[in-house]
């Protein structure tokens, strides 16, 4: 089976040691390409070196909301500046964190609805953090007709889901879905169209139940798949192959 892992951090300074073993170890599982969000300025010429190692990791810039005190007003500029000149699949991790304490809500926002107006006006995907702020988050797409994306380690509702996936966007479940008290989401990936979702692993965070505390790696997207294909009383080859589809419709990957 070719996997497809939507997000993957691969240029974590956690994987400075071993990246070459851990991407081999993936490819070996069958997670063939992998989306590598950004989630400071600082971090995007790393990033940008990283995807060039190998043609199936794909880059995405952006300003994470947790990393609030690392940004600069002019961080927006230069985002603008590095989709024109580095044209990457997508435009994040960006979104809102309602979750940790002393983010200010406000810079959070202001942040967000900056990279919101530029993955809408350069006609890019958003790869979208929303940590206890789904709400806020559907209420700012909204004001951007025909923005796309994905909604990763998605956490919400089944309402909010669905509020989601009208709007065209995609649900990214990973690790914490094979943990047996998740049982929302595991009504959630048993019941929602598969055509809105794509598989994650956030690594080197979020590992899946069998791996809990160790760091996670974009190999063990196969835990994931393993359990929505379970869920939804599916064979894996056939949830393997529509969530690559999703992904490559969403983010315009070359076909495999």
């Amino acid at each position: 089976m070719r996997l497809v892992d939507s997000h993957c951090h691969l240029d974590a300074p956690q994987f400075n040691d071993d990246r070459a073993a851990v991407l081999a170890r993936a490819r070996a599982a069958g997670v063939v390409q992998q989306v590598v969000p950004a989630i400071t300025r600082a971090a995007w010429p790393g990033l940008r070196a990283v995807c060039a190692e190998d043609a199936g990791l794909f880059p995405a810039y952006g300003l994470h909301p947790m990393f609030l005190a690392e940004h600069q007003p002019e961080d927006l500029d230069a985002l603008a500046d590095w989709i024109v000149r580095e044209r990457p699949v997508a435009v994040g991790e960006c979104g809102l964190d309602h979750f940790v304490d002393g983010l200010d809500r406000q810079a959070q926002a202001h942040c967000f609805e900056g990279q919101l107006r530029l993955a809408h006006a350069h006609d890019l995907p958003v790869i979208v953090h929303a940590r206890r702020a789904v709400d806020p988050v559907i209420a700012a797409l909204k004001r951007y007709d025909g923005l796309r994306g994905v909604v990763h380690s998605f956490g919400g509702s089944a309402e909010q889901a669905r509020q989601l996936w009208q709007r065209g966007f995609m649900i990214g479940l990973g690790g914490p879905l094979t943990y047996d008290r998740a049982r929302r989401l595991h009504r959630l990936a048993a019941t929602m169209p598969i055509e809105h979702l794509l598989l994650e692993t956030d690594a080197p965070d979020q590992p899946d139940s069998a791996h809990r505390g160790q760091r996670n790696e974009p190999a063990r997207l196969v835990h994931v798949l393993e359990t929505v294909a379970r869920l939804r009383g599916e064979p894996p080859e056939i949830v393997a192959a529509q969530t690559r589809d999703n992904a490559a419709r969403l983010f315009g990957l070359p076909p495999l």
